[in-house]
């Protein structure tokens, strides 16, 4: 597509993560390490965005995390929507219903949870 792309990414979690740093690096992403801090996560989200602001005119900053600035962990959310909006569907299918008695998600970066929960957030069951 002709679109550089940087990712930012704990020097901890490449290693963790190997084959899909490779994939990135395939499809022609550059991958930065974070070496501050824990070299994780956090410390790649700040990377990222310290590079947005010294670099507002040719920068986008995404991100698949509900964290950062506002909007991007309520754009994250509604994103990851389809989640709950696809539990509340099988579960009206298969119970007649379209809320489950519990919820439980794994959270790493809270995009998972955000978007499980997001179709619930306000429902009073």
């Amino acid at each position: 597509m002709g679109i550089e792309c940087v990712v930012y990414m704990g020097e901890l979690d490449i290693k963790r993560q190997a084959p899909n740093v490779a994939r990135m690096k395939m499809l022609g992403a550059e991958v930065r390490p974070a070496q501050s801090g824990s070299k994780t996560l956090k410390d790649a989200t700040n990377e990222a965005i310290r590079d947005w602001i010294n670099n507002p005119v040719d920068t986008h900053y995404i991100i698949g995390s509900v964290v950062g600035p506002h909007p991007y962990p309520d754009m994250v959310a509604r994103f990851q929507a389809v989640i709950s909006e696809e539990c509340k569907s099988q579960l009206m299918e298969v119970e007649g219903r379209d809320y489950p008695d519990h919820v439980v998600a794994c959270v790493g970066g809270g995009s998972n949870a955000a978007g499980f929960i997001y179709h619930y957030l306000n429902d009073k069951e």
